[in-house]
Order: C-alpha cells, then structure tokens, then sequence
C-alpha cells in the first residue's frame, strides 16, 4: 500500500492507501484553514510545505519511507491552475524517476461566521499586564504586516493599543578598507559599497559609494510604524536582541556588526512616554569566519566601524523635523547652511517593497508655504551645490533677473549691484498650462488644488492653483488659474540637462475645512518631452526671430501613500519659446526697496537721424565705423570669455587632477599602512614559530633519547619476564602432574569406600522391613481386644453429648427471643388500640 502524508503549519495530513502499483491514483485533497494575517506571515517566512511517500505494510503496518517533495507556499493562487509533476527526492528506487501530479491552490472559506455579534475588547489594565504575559507564548509574539493600515502588528491585535516609530539611521564609516583581504579581488569597474540589515522582516540598503577610505555618503533613516504595547514589544525585543548590519559589495559581505536593542526598553523603565528612547555609537565591523580564518585582532586605531543610531519612540512624539532645522539656522552664514539643510534621507517602510516619501513628519499634511523646506526646495539646494563650481557658471536665476528681461524701458540705476551673465545665454519663457484632472478613481469627492515648484525657473516659491474645485469619480474638471509663464536666462545646453534630469513634480491636495489639508497623489511631468517636439518661428516683439516648442500630455497622478496605483489623470500644457541670445551685458539690482527691482542696459540698435544741416559727417560718426567698433569689441569681449573659460576648465582640471593624485595617494598610504601592519603581524607571528619550532625541535631530542633509553630498559625487562615465565610454566606443569597422582589415588580409595557403605545399607534396609512386619502383627492384635472398642463406643457417644448440649442452648435463646418480641406485639397492639380509642373519641 502506498500513502502520501503532508506537514504544514504543525499540523500533519495523509491520503487514504492505496495500491502500490505503478500508476497509482490517490485522488485525495488535503486542506488547512488558516487566516490570511498567518498566511502572509508564512509567505514571508518561505515556510514550505513538505511531502512524504511511504510504502505501508497492511499485516505489521510498518511504514518505509519512498521519497519526499517540498512545494514553495508561494507558488499557490487563489486562480485555478493545472497540476504539475513533481518528482521525488531521495527516491529509493534509483532506477526510476518517481514523480506525483500535484496541484496547490488557495480558496476563500466562504462559511458565515458562528458568532454574529462579538464585542470589542477593552485595552488591559496595568495590573493584568502580567497575566496577559503569562498566557501568551513568545514564539507566537512575531511582528505581521497590516497593509491597510501601513503598520507591523507585534502580539495579539486585543492588546495591540499603542503606536510606535521604530528607526534605524546609518551616520557614518570609518576605515573600511581594513575589511577588503589581500586576496580578494574587487570588480575591475568602480565597485558599489553599501550597508544592507534587515528590519521587521524588511530589508534595507543605503545609497550606495565607491570610495572606502573616505566613504562619503548621506546619512539615511529608515522608519517602520509598529502597532503593539509596552510590555510585548518588551518581550519582543529581548527575543529578537540584536539588529545586524553587513556592509557589502554586490552579494557578498564585507563585514558585520550587531547592535543590541533590549536596551531600548528596559524593564521598568517608563522613558519611552516622555521622550524617544535610542541606542546609538560606533559599532566596529567584523569580516565574515574570522574565527575560521585565526585573523589576528585589528588594533583599535585602524578598526573598521560604523556609526548607527536606533531610536524608538511613540507615534505623538516628534523627532527633529528638516523645518525645525531651517528655523534654527536662517541666520547663519550661507555655506553652513547648506550643511545644515542637506536632510537625512529617510524611508518609511509599509511593507517588503515600499517607496521612498518625504522626510517632513506624516501628521503634517497641509501643503507647506514659502518659509517650508519641502522636498522641491532640497532638491534645488542640492542642484544648486552640483551645477555651481564657481559663480560665472550661474544654473539658475533669481526672480528678479526674470523681471529684468520682460523690462525693456527702465533705466539704469547707478547704486545697483552688478550680475554678470554669459555672452551664450538664451532668454527663454516657459509657461505650464495644467488643464484639468479627470478619471479620478477615489471613491469620495475631493476639492483638489494643484502645487508644484522649480527653482531652476527663478523661484522655489510653489505655484498653486486657486480657488479649490471639486472633482468627483467618472468626470472631467478643468482648473482655475492654472497658467503660469517663467521668463529666465540660461544657456541651451544647461537647460536641456536640467530638464532631462529633474522631472517636474505637480502634488494633488485635498483641500478641507473641517480638517488638515490631505494629499493625495503626485503626477511626474518629464520636461525633457518637449525638447523633442516640432519648433515653429514667430517674430518677436522688436523683430527678431523666435523659436516655438509646444507639448501635450496626459499623466497619471500616482497615490503618495500605500502602492503605486493611478489615482487620476492630469492633463497639461507646456510651450518653450527661446528669444534668443540676451542683449544685455550687466544686469543691475537696485538696493533702494521704492525703485524699480531690475534695468536693463540696452544699445540702441539704431543711429540718430542726420541733421540736414550738416553736409559732412565725422568718419567714427558713420554706421559702418560704429558697427566694425562693435563688432570688435565683441570679438575682444568674446576672445576675452573663452580664455577665462579654457582657464577655467584648466584650473577645474587640474584641480580634479589633484584631487585624484591625493585621492589615489591617500589609497596608497593606507594601503601601504594595511600591509605593513599586515606584514608586522606576520613577522611577529614567523618569529613566534621559529621559536617555537626550536623549542618544539630541542623537545623531540629530548624526547627520543629518552625513547631511546626507555626502549633499551624495556628489552631487557621483556628477558627477564620472559625467563622467568618459562621457569613458572615449568613447576606449573610438575606441581600438575604431582596433583593428578594424588587425585587418582583419593579416587580409588573413594571407589571402596563406596562399596562398603553400599552393602551396609542394603543390610540395615533388611532389619527394618523385619521390623516393619513385627510391628504390623502387634497393631493387629491389640485392636482385637474388648477394651478397645468399648473405649471407641464411649469417644463417640461423648461427642453426641456435645452436640445435644449445643441444641439445646440454641432452643432456650430462640425462646427467650420469641418471648421478647411477643411482649413487645402486645404493648404495640394496646397502645394501637388506645389511640384508635383517641381518634373516635375525638371525631365523636
């Protein structure tokens, strides 16, 4: 007979047995109930469902294992799919490739539940936290994931009534190329280092750098909510002690280190409700099997470490947010503030695959105003800090200067500061017509307002729509007051790589009256589309010619919370017209708050008219003098701004060019400091074995003289024993044979003994049946006598005697018994009598 048994979730099933032929049909379906919290919590776990075929004897019901298979839980779908051949491992027939068709399915238990009314539970009280403990097993106390609520469950969801941040920020490293062994080889190309470690079940890796000794990374905070209590998430904590974080280069780990976390909560501890709890310094890393390696320790100074934080606090306690540190530091010196508004990164993890979101907290949901550091605004600090080596090389110009190129008739205030621009720079207007939101998959109305902003346009200032419309599912809403023209001055190749590097980011707000401002989605415009669209002509406003690019598109709005779904569509307008090279050659900003904000200095561009009057004109007064003037001063203002360009550059360059010398330098030395260490170690360690080896070799000399000798007394010792063995052997053998003489004489003297005793026993066995009948003859005649039998009679009447005597006794008490209970018939009977006489008289 054959049986399959199945083992999943502690819970062991089995077929009914069939046949063991060679096409068997078991036909049989197993079935687990589980939730779908437990199931998710399998699927993460890989918790496989394991298979074994057996061979049943029917009369001893002995079970011999055939072979087993492993089916992965995650293959299963709620779809119906085919089954599939599955062959067995560790068959035990070799000869044949034994294999079961399988199918794995998942299917909703559709009973109705017992219990149609349950009450909720109220959250424990203090003092029945430790019997809640009590009953609960830490094995069952696992952190499971609430995709709806964007949180991990630690314990039961009835005890489950506090909220908790959980993050983990990786700061800094130190001297991590003491980790890379002289025998590994890295990739010939710029290897990739990061940090990975695993948190809740999520695993999370860091941006990633290419240089060890001087690792230059953002420091970058990963955070999960957590939904449990004090005293479970306690008890969580010490089962799972440490985080391990690995630093690694592709799939392989460079180095480890654990960082303990049951100091976040310790017991009795009540800091956690007044302030964040943290557990944070430098933790040093550890190559992987140093044990197996025997690799010497690393002396502190040159220890590889690294620098991690792990806080732990309540969900209505703020950590330090970006605006607390914009606010703290706006009146300090420019280039400290751009140290202090570079934010820590910051992930927020929901699940194993989670976007990165803003670091600004998540309770504040309203869009932020000018003062705000948002997100866009960090965005344009760091583009800022990587397109500005040097401040000829503008990315970006100010409001004002948008202003100065629209203004053709100002005048030029003398007290002004003056900003250089490029000869090479175009004058450009681009303006964003978002046109309307359609296809809304919310299921509620929403009185939406747009929101975005693009410092690279002149201003960080966001650009809003106004007044909120509202947008319902199924329709298309087209947006109030949602043109908006950016007039800057930037050269063509810096806008073409700003525009396909920074994509243009328009929020969905919610906009409500009775709570805090809600958003919902952000729509990715790709501005670098309309680079790629057909330009037209047009004459500008003085005459000159003008290029055109309009595009259109539709882009879905993304949901900024949960998974990547499309929320709505937007549809939008974008027209870039480029006027050409800019006229001016200084651009003056007025510090007077009444004048007007910028001028403009434009030659005019035509001569005045001649005087009829005159008859000659001066030659430098003519148009062709005054044009080949200019046009000599131009070249001479050109030739001068490409000699500063190429000095430029050849300062850049060799600027890199020595930072890379004191770059690879630097290399060098550490290197060079790693293997003299390296190499001082294992000089230490040949001397230390050389010694030992004289040591060792001086002991084996030792040690086989003293063989030698021991041998030697060993040899004769091994003649002697010998000697005087043999000499034993020899009195052995004749005390032996002396013994076996004696023995055969005891023997035979024995042997006669034993033949006397053997006839007087025959003897004394004749007397005593003699004997015997003498007695039997006197017996006979005593019993003859009259005496005899006149004492027989006399025993037996005396027993008769007895036995009357005893009769007789017997009667008298039976009398006396009867005597005895008669009276007390009669007492019963008059008293019977007198109280039916009563009851007469009494009715009469």
């Amino acid at each position: 007979m054959l049986v399959v048994e199945a083992k999943f979730d502690g819970e062991q099933l089995a077929t009914d047995p069939v046949d063991h032929t060679d096409q068997p049909e078991f036909a049989t379906e197993l079935a687990w109930e589980i939730d779908r919290k437990a199931l998710h919590q399998h699927r993460l776990q890989r918790t496989p469902i394991k298979l074994q075929c057996f061979a049943l004897d029917p009369v001893t019901s002995a079970k011999e294992t055939i072979g087993y298979i492993v089916l992965d839980l995650r293959t299963a779908q709620e779809t119906k799919q085919a089954p599939k051949w599955y062959q067995l491992l560790s068959n035990k027939y070799t000869k044949f490739k034994s294999e079961i068709q399988i199918s794995i399915a998942l299917e909703t238990d559709t009973k109705p539940p017992v219990d149609s009314f349950k009450a909720k539970g109220a959250p424990p009280r203090d003092g029945k936290v430790s019997a809640i403990l009590a009953g609960l097993d830490p094995r069952d106390i696992v952190a499971v994931l609430n995709e709806e609520g964007g949180y991990h469950q630690i314990g039961p969801a009835e005890y489950c009534t506090d909220s908790f941040i959980m993050s983990v920020t990786i700061a800094f490293a130190t001297q991590l190329e003491q980790l890379i062994p002289c025998t590994m080889k890295l990739p010939e190309r710029q290897p990739e280092f990061f940090f990975y470690y695993s948190l809740l079940g999520n695993d999370v890796t860091n941006e990633p750098f290419n240089d060890l000794i001087n690792p230059n990374f953002e420091p970058e905070r990963a955070s999960v909510r957590i939904r449990s209590s004090v005293e479970i998430l306690r008890v969580y904590l010490a089962l799972q002690s440490k985080l391990q974080i690995h630093l690694c280069c592709g799939d392989q780990s460079l180095g480890s280190t654990e960082i303990p976390l049951t100091g976040l909560l310790k017991k009795g501890s009540t800091e956690i409700n007044q302030h964040p709890v943290t557990v944070e310094g430098a933790f040093t890393l550890d190559p992987p099997n140093r044990a197996k390696q025997k690799l010497a320790p690393i002396p502190v100074e040159l220890a590889p470490t690294v620098g991690v934080s792990v806080a732990l606090q309540r969900e209505g306690i703020d950590s330090q947010s970006l605006i607390e540190l914009k606010t703290q530091n706006e009146h300090e010196p420019e280039h400290s503030k751009k140290k202090v508004l570079t934010p820590i990164k910051e992930k927020t993890l929901t699940g194993p695959k989670s976007p990165r979101v803003s670091p600004v907290p998540s309770h504040n949901q309203s869009p932020p105003t000018k003062d705000d550091a948002t997100e866009s605004e960090v965005e344009s600090l760091q583009y800022d800090k990587d397109t500005k080596p040097n401040p000829k090389a503008s990315s970006s110009v100010p409001a004002s200067l948008a202003q100065l190129v629209t203004t053709s008739n100002a005048s030029v205030v003398a007290s002004g500061q003056k900003i250089a621009v490029p000869a090479t720079s175009h004058h450009f207007c681009f303006s964003i017509d978002l046109r309307s939101i359609h296809a809304l998959e919310i299921g509620f109305p929403i009185n939406c307002i747009l929101r975005y902003s693009y410092p690279f346009f002149g201003s960080a200032a966001p650009i809003m729509t106004n007044p909120p419309v509202e947008v319902r599912k199924n329709m298309e809403v087209f947006l109030p007051q949602s043109y908006c023209a950016f007039d800057f001055a930037t050269m063509p190749h810096q806008l073409q790589d700003t525009f396909l590097r920074i994509p243009l980011l328009v929020e969905l707000w919610h906009k409500d009256k009775m709570s805090k401002d809600l958003l919902l989605g952000i729509a990715r415009i790709q501005l670098s589309n309309i680079l790629s669209s057909e330009k037209t002509r047009f004459l500008g406003s003085n005459g000159e010619q003008c290029w055109r690019q309009t595009y259109s598109e539709s882009v879905p709005v993304i949901a900024a919370q949960g998974s990547n779904n499309r929320i709505a569509d937007l549809s939008y307008t974008v027209t870039l017209e480029d006027y050409g090279l800019v006229k001016m050659r200084e651009i003056f900003i007025s510090d007077s708050s009444q004048g007007v904000s910028a001028v403009q200095q434009k030659p005019s561009s035509l001569p005045p008219a001649p005087c009829p009057s005159e008859i000659q004109t001066e030659p430098r007064e003519t148009l062709e003098y005054k044009a080949a003037l200019e046009l000599e001063m131009w070249k001479e203002m050109q030739e001068d701004i490409f000699e500063n360009q190429l000095k430029q550059k050849e300062l850049a360059h060799m600027q890199a060019l020595a930072e890379e010398w004191k770059k690879r330098d630097r290399e060098r030395e550490s290197l060079v400091k790693k293997k003299v260490a390296e190499y001082t170690i294992l000089e230490g360690k040949l001397q230390k074995t050389l010694i030992d080896l004289e040591k060792r070799e001086q002991q084996l000399a030792s040690v086989e003289s003293e063989l030698q000798r021991e041998k030697k007394e060993l040899q004769s010792e091994r003649q002697r024993n010998l000697q005087e063995l043999q000499d034993s052997i020899r009195r052995a053998k004749e005390d032996c044979i002396h013994q076996v003489e004696l023995e055969r004489l005891k023997i035979k003297q024995l042997e006669e003994d034993k033949h006397r005793l053997q006839q007087q026993l025959n003897d004394a066995e004749n007397k005593y049946k003699i004997l015997e009948k003498e007695f039997q003859q006197f017996k006979d005649q005593q019993n003859n006598k009259p005496e005899i039998r006149l004492q027989s009679e006399i025993n037996l009447l005396t027993l008769e005697k007895v036995e009357l005597e005893r009769k007789l006794e017997s009667a008298t008490k039976s009398k006396l018994h009867y005597k005895q209970q008669w009276g007390r018939a009669l007492k019963e009977l008059a008293r019977l009598k007198q109280r039916e006489q009563e009851s007469q008289m009494a009715r009469l």
